[in-house]
C-alpha cells in the first residue's frame, strides 16, 4: 500500500483488535455533537432507572421494568408494565409508586396509570404530549429517598417489506413484518387478497414472517398482503395507521424487458475483465436481442448479437422469486453464466458462476429517455494499467446535449501517483460524445491523454433522490501505458445543489477498495461521517487491510475538507483522533448533497468507492427487517471470491434480530443473527454456511454496506445489501 502516514504506516493499517461487543458500539461512535445532543435529549424524556435520589437516611432505590435486561423505553398505548423497586439501606422495602411528566395533568389520566402499592403501570389510551413519563418509587421508610425510571408512550406502527415488489408466476415470496415499538409483546395477524378474494396461496402465523406463492396469471397491483399488530388498538383505523399493506405485482417472468448490465472480474488466467452493455428479455425471460463491450487483458471486442436467459431458482425454499440464474452468450465472444439475486424492483445483483472466472456486477432497467439534453455526470472509474498494477479515475462531465463535453475536470490516480498527462490534478478534459450504432460512445481528453469508451443508460431519473446512472467501458484500440484498461458509472449530477461547503452538510456512508502492499490482497473500509457544512467531517471507520482488521475508535474524528470547482473536494480520510491524526487525501466529486465518487489521490492502494446520504432516523435493528438482495461490490485482486446472498432480516423482539437466506456460490444456507446502533452501525454475525462476522452501516432502511472483519479473510470486500 506504499508509506503512509500514521495510521497507514509501513503494512497499512495498524493491527488493532476487533472489540468482543461490537454490538455495544452505541459506546464506542459519536458522530458529531448534535446528534449527542439529540440522544441525550431523548435519553432525559424517556429516562434511566435511578437510585439514591434523596439524602434518606443512606437509602437507594432501584426501579426496573425488565427483570431480564435493560429497562424498556418504550410502550405502546393502553400497555400494562410491571414496575419493581430494589431498596436497599433500610429492612423497610415498602414503596409507594407516582407518575409524573408534563402531561400528567387534566382529567381522564392523560398520563396513565399505577398502582400506588405494587407499581403496576397502565399506558394511556392515546399518546400524551409530550409523551415521556417518568415513574416514581418513594420508601415508605423515609419520602426524602426515591428511584426513578422513564417511559415513552408511542403509538403502535407496523411495516411490511418488500413493498411494492413483482413476483414470478408460482414463484415464493417471503414477507417481514415489523412493529414499534419492538418493546412490546406482540404478535401479527396475516391477511393477503387477490382482487378481494383470499389468496389460495399465503403461509403465515403470528411472527414476523410470510409467504407468498403467486399464481399463474398476471395482474399489476391486484394482490395485498397486510399486517396487523395484536396490540394495535384501533387495528386499522389509527394515525398513523396500526397496519399496513405491500402492493404486489404478479408477472410472467421476473426479469423482463431492456437492462443494462456492467461486470468486472478476471478470467481463469487471472487476466482482468470487464463488460458492459445493454440486453432485451421477453415476458418469459429469454434474451431476444442484445449488444456486449467486453475488454480482456486489454482487448476490446464489440458483440452485436447475444442470447441466452434468466431461469429463477429451483431450490425448495422461500427464495426462488428473488434468485436465479442468468446465461448470456455473445456470438462469436465469451459465454457467461452468472449467480443472481433480485431487488423488489426486479434489478440483478450477480457474481460469475461458470467456472471460467471471478467477478461480479450489476444489471439494471433501463431508461434512455431519461439521457437527454445539457446535463452534468460525475463519474468513477476504476481498472489496470499495461503493468496490470490498479488505476483510479474520477471526474467532471459536463455533456452540452450537442454531442460536446468541455468544461470537465479530472484526477487520476495510476498505482499511486498522477498519470503523467496528468500530472497536477484537476486537469481539465474535453471530449465528443455521439449514439454509433445504437450504443453511445465517448472518445475524451484528460489533460493531454486520450481515451475512448462505449456507455450504456442505465436506471434513475434526472433529478437528486435517484440519479440516473450509465455504464462506461473503455474501448482504446492500444492497451499501453497511456491507455489503462477502466470501467465505471456516471451519475447524474444534480444541478439544484450549490457546490460549496454546505453541500457535505449531513450523515452519509462511504466505502473505499484498494490493493495493500503487496498489491496481491485487497482493503476495505466502511466510515459514518458527518459534514458539519463549514469544512470538516466528523469521521469513525471500520477496515479490514488483507486481514488486519481496524475497527472503529471509540471517539469520531475531525477531518477537514476543502473544496475546488464543479463538485470537487478534498477530504481527509481514514484518520484517527480528535485531530484525524494519519489520514490520506482523497478527492470527492459530488453529485449531490453527501453524495459522490471517491478517489485517494496518491497511495498506490488506489482506493476507490463513493460516499452515500445516510438516513439519520435508521438507528434500531426493528428498522432492517425485510428482503435483501446483497453481492460484492467489485474485485480489486483476482483473488476475491466474490458472493451473492438473499437476506432475509428478522426482528422478533427487542432482543432476537435473526440473518437467514441463501449464499452463492453453492447455494447455501446462511443463518445468524445481526446489531444496529443509534448512528446506523452494527453486526452480522453468521453461523453458517460458516462462521463470519461483518459490520455493517445502514445507508436508509431499505439498504445498508457490510465488509468482513475476519483476519482470516485476506482478501475482502464491499458487501452492498438493496431490498
Amino acid at each position: 500500500m506504499g508509506s503512509f502516514e500514521g495510521v497507514f504506516s509501513g503494512d497499512g493499517f495498524p493491527a488493532r483488535e476487533v472489540p468482543k461487543h461490537l454490538d455495544q458500539r452505541i459506546q464506542m461512535m459519536m458522530k458529531t455533537c448534535l446528534l449527542a445532543v439529540a440522544f441525550l435529549s431523548l435519553a432525559l424524556a424517556v429516562g434511566c432507572a435511578k437510585g439514591g435520589n434523596g439524602a434518606g437516611n443512606g437509602i437507594t432505590i432501584v426501579v426496573s421494568n425488565n427483570p431480564s435486561g435493560a429497562n424498556f423505553t418504550q410502550i405502546y398505548e393502553n400497555q400494562s408494565i410491571q414496575f419493581t423497586a430494589t431498596v436497599s439501606g433500610t429492612g423497610n422495602t415498602a414503596v409507594a409508586w407516582t407518575l409524573s411528566g408534563k402531561a400528567c395533568t387534566g382529567s381522564s389520566n392523560p398520563c396513565g396509570t399505577i398502582d400506588v402499592d405494587t407499581g403496576l403501570y397502565h399506558a394511556p389510551a392515546t399518546v400524551p404530549n409530550p409523551s415521556s413519563v417518568t415513574i416514581t418509587a418513594t420508601s415508605r421508610a423515609d419520602s426524602t429517598a426515591r428511584g426513578e425510571a422513564g417511559i415513552n408512550i408511542v403509538v403502535v406502527g407496523v411495516t411490511v417489506a418488500p413493498t411494492p415488489v413483482n413476483v414470478g408466476h408460482g414463484l415464493v415470496q417471503q414477507f417481514t413484518a415489523t412493529a414499534v415499538p419492538d418493546d412490546a409483546p406482540q404478535t401479527f395477524t396475516w391477511t393477503c387478497t387477490q382482487n378481494g378474494t383470499p389468496c389460495a396461496n399465503f403461509v403465515a402465523n403470528n411472527s414476523g414472517v410470510a409467504v407468498y406463492t403467486a399464481a399463474e396469471s398476471a395482474c399489476n397491483g391486484c394482490v395485498t398482503v397486510s399486517a396487523v399488530s395484536s396490540v394495535a388498538p384501533g387495528g386499522c383505523t389509527e394515525v398513523p395507521k396500526d397496519c399496513t399493506s405491500s402492493k404486489v405485482t404478479v408477472v410472467a417472468a421476473r426479469v423482463n424487458g431492456t437492462y443494462t448490465m456492467r461486470f468486472s472480474g478476471f478470467d481463469s488466467a487471472h487476466h482482468p475483465v470487464t463488460i458492459a452493455g445493454s440486453v432485451t428479455f421477453d415476458s418469459n425471460g429469454n434474451v431476444t436481442s442484445g449488444v456486449e463491450d467486453v475488454v480482456i487483458n486489454g482487448t476490446h471486442q464489440q458483440y452485436t448479437t447475444v442470447s441466452g436467459s434468466y431461469a429463477h431458482s429451483t431450490l425448495n425454499d422461500n427464495n426462488n422469486n428473488n434468485a436465479g440464474t442468468l446465461t448470456l452468450n455473445a456470438s462469436g465472444g465469451p459465454a457467461h453464466a452468472y449467480s443472481s439475486v433480485l431487488d423488489a424492483f426486479g434489478n440483478l445483483r450477480m457474481i460469475e458462476s461458470d467456472g471460467n472466472g471471478t467477478g461480479s456486477g450489476t444489471m439494471e432497467k433501463s431508461v434512455p429517455a431519461q439521457f437527454n439534453g445539457a446535463q452534468k455526470f460525475v463519474f468513477g472509474f476504476t481498472g489496470v494499467d499495461s503493468s496490470g498494477k490498479r488505476v483510479g479515475y474520477a471526474g467532471l462531465l459536463p455533456l452540452d446535449g450537442n454531442g460536446n463535453i468541455s468544461g470537465g475536470i479530472a484526477d487520476t490516480n495510476d498505482n499511486g501517483a498522477a498519470t503523467s498527462a496528468c500530472a497536477s490534478p484537476p486537469c481539465a478534459v474535453t471530449g465528443t460524445y455521439k449514439v454509433v450504432a445504437g450504443v453511445w460512445t465517448m472518445s475524451l481528453l484528460v489533460g493531454s491523454q486520450p481515451l475512448d469508451f462505449d456507455f450504456y443508460v442505465g436506471s434513475g431519473q434526472a433529478n437528486a433522490k435517484t440519479p440516473l446512472t450509465l455504464y462506461a467501458i473503455s474501448t482504446n484500440t492500444v492497451f499501453d501505458s497511456s491507455h489503462p484498461m477502466l470501467s465505471g458509472r456516471m451519475v447524474f449530477q444534480d444541478p439544484g445543489t450549490t457546490y460549496d461547503k454546505t453541500a457535505l452538510n449531513s450523515f452519509s456512508v462511504s466505502h473505499l477498495t484498494g490493493v495493500d502492499s503487496t498489491g496481491s490482497n485487497t482493503l476495505v473500509s466502511l466510515t459514518a461521517g458527518s459534514g458539519d457544512g463549514n469544512g470538516n467531517i466528523s469521521q469513525t471507520f471500520d477496515a479490514n487491510n488483507a486481514g488486519t482488521i481496524v475497527a472503529a475508535a471509540a471517539s469520531a474524528s475531525t477531518c477537514p475538507y476543502t473544496t475546488g470547482t464543479g463538485g470537487r473536494y478534498v477530504l481527509t480520510m481514514l484518520g484517527t483522533g480528535a485531530s484525524c491524526t494519519g489520514s490520506i487525501p482523497v478527492v470527492l466529486y459530488a453529485s449531490g448533497t453527501n453524495r459522490g465518487f471517491l478517489l485517494d489521490q496518491s497511495s498506490a492502494a488506489v482506493m476507490t468507492g463513493s460516499m452515500d446520504p445516510q438516513d439519520g432516523n435508521v438507528q434500531a435493528p426493528s428498522q432492517l427487517p425485510g428482503t435483501y438482495a446483497a453481492a460484492t461490490l467489485s474485485s480489486a485482486t483476482s483473488a476475491v471470491t466474490p458472493m451473492a446472498a438473499n437476506l432475509l432480516l428478522t426482528s422478533l423482539d427487542p432482543n432476537t434480530h435473526n440473518v437467514a437466506g441463501t449464499q452463492y456460490p453453492g447455494a447455501q444456507a446462511m443463518t445468524g443473527t445481526y446489531t444496529l446502533t443509534f448512528n446506523g452501525t452494527g453486526t452480522i454475525a453468521l453461523t453458517a454456511p460458516a462462521a463470519s462476522n461483518y459490520v455493517l452501516y445502514a445507508i436508509d432502511a431499505s439498504h445498508f454496506e457490510m465488509i468482513d472483519v475476519d483476519k482470516t479473510v485476506t482478501n475482502p470486500f464491499v458487501i452492498h445489501a438493496q431490498q
